[in-house]
C-alpha cells in the first residue's frame, strides 16, 4: 500500500451542503476501492492562481489516502466527470504527516483577531 495526498478544487459558488456532499462521494469513492482515507482537511475558499473555468476562487478539500494505484485511477476516473470540480491532484508520498495542518490559524492568531 502506497501513500497519497490529494487535493481537490471545487467552485466557488456551490453551496456548504453541496460541498459536504463532494466530500462524502469522494470519500466513499476511496473506501470502495481498498483505500483508506487517513486525514480530511478542509482548507476552505481561498484564490486561484488565475482564473478557471470563470471561476476566480475556490474551495479546496485535502486527503490523505491509502490505496493502491487503482483506488487513484478509480478516484480521478470519477473526479474528470463531475462538473463541481475545478481541479484535482494526486501526489504520492513516502510517508504522511498526520499532525501538521497547514492552513490552520494557530491559537494565538485566533486570540489576537477576536
Amino acid at each position: 500500500m502506497n501513500f497519497y495526498e490529494h487535493t481537490i478544487i471545487a467552485r466557488q459558488d456551490i453551496s456548504p451542503a453541496q460541498l459536504k456532499q463532494v466530500e462524502d462521494k469522494y470519500k466513499k469513492v476511496i473506501e470502495s476501492n481498498e483505500g483508506n482515507l487517513l486525514k480530511t482537511e478542509k482548507w476552505g475558499l481561498m484564490n486561484l492562481s488565475y482564473i478557471i473555468k470563470k471561476n476566480k476562487k475556490g474551495n479546496y478539500i485535502h486527503f490523505k489516502i491509502e490505496g493502491s494505484g487503482k483506488t487513484i485511477v478509480e478516484l480521478e476516473k470519477v473526479e474528470k466527470i463531475d462538473k463541481n470540480l475545478l481541479r484535482y491532484l494526486t501526489i504520492r508520498v513516502k510517508k504522511i504527516d498526520l499532525d501538521t495542518n497547514y492552513f490552520e490559524k494557530n491559537k494565538e492568531d485566533k486570540e489576537t483577531t477576536n
